[in-house]
């Protein structure tokens, strides 16, 4: 099948791989012949690459990086015949986690190449309009972010560093959110919208969430005393975050957040600058993607209709 890599040389790992874009196209030219290579030049250019893929007949998309790559090019992939596929070289890769995907690049390639790999269809969502596909957040959630996306050092240890730091400074919003017929208004650190289970790094945010439900998880975060709330990072990892006190959830197709002040909210760790109010919704089964052929995390997808896609861009 036609194949398009979109590699992103300055994704965590990749800066750290200096021959690593080299290993990639000896992989292309002795695996998937019938493939192409491009390397992303700065922001957004992953989604134009891989729409430009989609208009050019390629039936899976590459994505070669950390979160950011993952949504760029998904973006570039939403309601098309092409499928996804994730060679995870991020800090978290949430998302690739969730679906069991290798975690050796190598590996990773293999299964994108067809290699004991099926086509899912999952749901996604769009925050202010901005779409995602594993999670979004405000509050504390989207200070960490913001505060990672600086740091040169990559991986867990940084991200902990940063998030101890947004802790110590940050102060708790009034948030109301609205849930169908559900309204809760209260002082919260942090709102999380998931698609996935996890952040990444196995940090569990929503336990038990799927990637083909329809829905989508939110779970607000109000501070507590220093033991319980201090005790909110052992339980992400530990998969028990619901049972703590300081937790309420909601599962469900759409919410509405309405907070004090704008300020910022990230998508897949992108941080931006939304308002008062946000609108989130779920896009059902939006995006194709190549998972493993035992991954029960997510139904086979339906057949694709590859017809009407080319027309939805200029």
């Amino acid at each position: 099948m036609k194949t398009r890599f979109i590699f992103n040389p300055h994704s965590g790992r990749n800066r750290r791989r200096p021959g690593f874009a080299a290993v990639i196209r000896d992989f292309i030219a002795a695996r998937a012949p019938d493939s192409d290579f491009a390397a992303t030049e700065g922001p957004g250019h992953a989604t134009e690459l891989a729409r430009d893929a989609v208009r050019s007949g390629h039936g899976v998309v590459v994505a070669i990086g950390g979160d950011g790559t993952m949504n760029e090019v998904a973006q570039g992939l939403l309601h098309s015949p092409a499928a996804l596929a994730l060679v995870p070289c991020g800090s978290g890769n949430g998302l690739a986690l969730h679906l069991g995907l290798p975690r050796s690049p190598l590996a990773a390639l293999r299964l994108a190449t067809g290699a004991g790999s099926r086509v899912a269809a999952l749901d996604t969502g769009t925050a202010d309009g901005r779409p995602f596909f594993n999670a979004m957040g405000l509050g504390l959630d989207a200070d960490v972010s913001r505060r990672f996306n600086r740091l040169t050092r990559r991986g867990l240890a940084a991200y902990a560093v940063a998030a101890c730091a947004a802790w110590r400074e940050f102060r708790p919003q009034r948030c109301t959110i609205t849930s169908g017929a559900r309204t809760f208004t209260q002082d919260l650190l942090l709102v999380a919208v998931a698609n996935s289970d996890q952040y990444g790094n196995n940090a569990r945010i929503a336990p038990g969430a799927r990637v083909d439900d329809g829905r989508l998880d939110l779970v607000a975060i109000r501070s507590g005393g220093m033991i319980s709330t201090a005790a909110i990072g052992p339980r992400l990892f530990l998969g028990n975050l619901d049972q703590s006190p300081l937790v309420t959830r909601f599962t469900g197709p759409r919410f509405t957040i309405e907070r004090a002040a704008p300020g910022l909210i990230h998508t897949d760790g992108e941080v931006h600058t939304a308002g008062r109010r946000i609108e989130i919704e779920v896009q059902p089964r939006s995006l194709r993607v190549l998972i493993p052929a035992a991954c029960q995390a997510v139904a086979p997808a339906p057949a694709a209709a590859p017809a009407r896609f080319a027309l939805q861009f200029p």
